[in-house]
């Protein structure tokens, strides 16, 4: 028989720069599969640090990485009891909302990468303030968001970024339509597409440039 406990958790997050009244961007980002919050935020390094404050945010599931037990990464869901971690995530994430005091700051981007796109969309479907943008980088979207999740994004997102890379490594023919399919769905021609020449990594260039135009 399994049973369920609840118990109290805690975990890290990083930040980059500084959040002042000057602060126009508020990033809160999940990273990937693999990754720890303290690497992940190097991919934000060159934003203009008057403009932007950065958190990464950090999946709860560590693990070592090959069989020389010497790095350490972190995944934020399995196929394992997955709606269950998928609760306890949005409530760290709305912690570290709470703990930065931008609950409801309507500077607020979120951005995902691989893995993190799952919970950047997740997350945003249970939020309902007003945020900036939401970026989308080489990750599948959630397959249970409907139609009226996608009227949610509407309502309560500005702008909606999707970025792939032709040659990621991860993709295939299928994934690809499944994506495109559900782009279509969810934000129909409100979404921004970029496809970039570039396999599974984060494209830092890219990024850049969408922070200068934020």
């Amino acid at each position: 028989m399994v049973k369920t406990v609840s118990y109290s958790h805690t975990n890290s997050y990083e930040t980059l720069f500084e959040l002042t009244d000057k602060t126009k961007n508020i990033w809160v980002c999940f990273h990937g599969l693999g990754y720890l919050s303290k690497y992940f935020k190097k991919y934000f390094e060159d934003f203009d640090p008057e403009r932007h404050y950065v958190i990464t945010l950090q999946a709860p599931s560590k693990f070592y990485i090959g069989n020389k037990f010497k790095h350490v990464g972190a995944c934020w869901l399995t196929k394992e009891d997955t709606q269950q971690e998928i609760e306890n995530n949005l409530n760290y994430v709305t912690e570290v909302l709470k703990a930065e005091n931008i609950l409801q700051d309507r500077r607020i981007t979120l951005f995902g990468y691989s893995q993190g796109v799952s919970m950047a969309t997740r997350f945003l479907k249970q939020y309902h303030y007003p945020i900036t943008s939401l970026i989308l980088h080489s990750g599948s979207i959630p397959v249970e968001l409907t139609r009226e999740d996608g009227l949610h994004f509407k309502k309560y997102c500005s702008r909606v970024i999707h970025i792939a890379g032709t040659k990621d490594e991860y993709s295939t023919e299928e994934i690809e339509k499944r994506e495109k399919a559900k782009i279509d769905l969810l934000f129909g021609k409100d979404c921004e597409i970029y496809r970039p020449d570039i396999k599974h990594v984060v494209h830092v260039p890219l990024l850049n440039k969408i922070a200068q135009d934020l």
